[in-house]
C-alpha cells in the first residue's frame, strides 16, 4: 500500500461512513426525503441544534415550575420534580397543540409521519423514551431520534 492510498484509507476513517460511501458514489439524499418532507422551509427536518435548545429551554421552564410549586428548596427533590413536570408538560403540550414552549420559541413542532398530529398513545411513548434520554441520542440517517422513530413522528420547522 502506497502513501496515497494510506492516506485516503485514514482520510475516510476520520470523515466516517457516510462521506467514504458518498466518496464512492452512494447518494443518501437530503434529510426527510425519505418521509416525503421538503429539503428546506417549513415542514422540513428540524436541526438538531434546534431540538437541543428547545429541550434545553423545556428543561430550564420544568425546572423553576418544581423549584417555586413543589420542591422545597431540596435539590433531590428539585430534580425528581423537574422529570414529572417535563413529562406532563410535554405529554399535554405534544398532544395537544403539537408543541411545547421551548419548540415554540424555537419554531419546531412534533407531528406524526402520517398527519398533522400525533395521537395521544404514541406522545406518551414518545415522551417516556425522551425522559430516558439514550433512545434521543440515538439517530437514524434523517437525524430523527429512536423516541421519534418508535412513535413515528418527525420535528418539523413552523
Amino acid at each position: 500500500m502506497d502513501n496515497a492510498e494510506k492516506r485516503q484509507a485514514i482520510g475516510s476513517w476520520l470523515s466516517g461512513p457516510r462521506s467514504a460511501a458518498e466518496d464512492m458514489g452512494v447518494d443518501f439524499g437530503y434529510r426527510g426525503e425519505r418521509l416525503g418532507l421538503p429539503e428546506t422551509g417549513p415542514g422540513s427536518v428540524a436541526p438538531v441544534g434546534r431540538r437541543i435548545a428547545a429541550l434545553v429551554i423545556d428543561w430550564m421552564l420544568c425546572q423553576l415550575i418544581a423549584y417555586g410549586l413543589f420542591a422545597d428548596g431540596e435539590s433531590q427533590s428539585v430534580a425528581l420534580w423537574t422529570m414529572a413536570v417535563f413529562f406532563v408538560m410535554t405529554v399535554l403540550m405534544v398532544g395537544t397543540v403539537g408543541l411545547t414552549p421551548g419548540k415554540r420559541i424555537v419554531r419546531i413542532r412534533v407531528v406524526s409521519e402520517r398527519g398533522p398530529r400525533l395521537g395521544f398513545l404514541a406522545t406518551v411513548v414518545r415522551t417516556v423514551l425522551l425522559c430516558l434520554l439514550i433512545p434521543a441520542v440515538v439517530f437514524d440517517r434523517d437525524t430523527r431520534g429512536l423516541h421519534d422513530r418508535v412513535a413515528r413522528a418527525v420535528e418539523v420547522r413552523i
